[in-house]
């Protein structure tokens, strides 16, 4: 592999990833081991006793830490890079603004309370000979995620991930987003499989168009009675390749253990 082209490759990579990690995007999960195959859990029984909301004390005790992953670092004080507040958010089309919000790394509807992490994968090692294409991926190979925690009052969890799923499917074609001031394409958003063990889950794979690169960037959110997780997550030899990546299971079931 020649020198521009594994520089082309890198610089397609850096570009898209500053895109991203500069407005904490994410997109949804593609090849997790959920069960939900059409997108979304079951609610739960609409006649039971709407769960109450966590506060901010409640949240910080629930939220991951290093010791509650078994691979990748947690960072508990997120840089404000990975912190981009819902009203610096906006949409052309208001209809997908749920999805702007997914994918920026914020969250959806009006929380009681929130918290947020951030986790980034181990890099992994290029197998014993490889071109240097391939040695470059394999140090891209690693994928970030932005967790923020959502606490919501009055049922106000289960109707953000009504929103969510209804803006899916009005979406299915595409639509722009500015996050923070950086301007963003989705080309096309699809609901993949969703994790199990909450009382909702929803994923969506979104194909993100940023300088000419496409990718698919990826994203779920669960909810836990009246708390919403939100896991934006990208793939920096995804975004150089723009080939789908496995989201990283771990993350959101390492969470699920600590919302009870």
């Amino acid at each position: 592999m020649s020198s521009p082209v594994v520089r082309r490759t890198a610089l397609a990579a850096s570009t898209a990833a500053l895109v991203l990690l500069a407005t904490a995007c994410g997109g949804s999960s593609g090849s997790g081991d959920g069960k939900a195959g059409d997108g979304s859990t079951a609610q739960a029984d609409k006649t039971a006793a709407p769960a109450k909301a966590l506060d901010a004390t409640g949240l910080e005790k629930a939220a991951l830490t290093q010791a509650d992953v078994r691979t990748g670092k947690v960072t508990v004080k997120v840089p404000a890079t990975d912190d981009v507040a819902q009203d610096k958010v906006t949409t052309g089309d208001t209809a997908c603004t749920p999805l702007a919000l997914l994918q920026a790394g914020s969250y959806v509807g009006t929380p009681a309370a929130t918290v947020k992490r951030s986790w980034l994968g181990d890099a992994q090692k290029p197998a014993a000979g490889a071109d240097p294409q391939a040695v470059l991926l394999a140090g891209l190979d690693r994928s970030k995620v932005v967790v923020t925690l959502a606490s919501y009052d009055d049922g106000g969890a289960e109707q953000a991930m009504k929103d969510l799923r209804t803006a899916a499917g009005k979406c299915a074609g595409g639509y722009s987003y500015t996050a923070a001031g950086n301007k963003t394409g989705i080309d096309k958003v699809a609901v993949t499989q969703a994790p199990g063990g909450a009382d909702e889950a929803f994923a969506v794979t979104q194909t993100l168009n940023a300088e000419g690169v496409k990718a698919p960037v990826q994203g779920v959110v669960v909810r836990k009675g009246a708390t919403l997780a939100y896991f934006p997550a990208v793939n920096l030899a995804s975004l150089a390749s723009g080939e789908d990546f496995d989201f990283p299971t771990e993350i959101v079931d390492a969470q699920l253990a600590k919302l009870k």
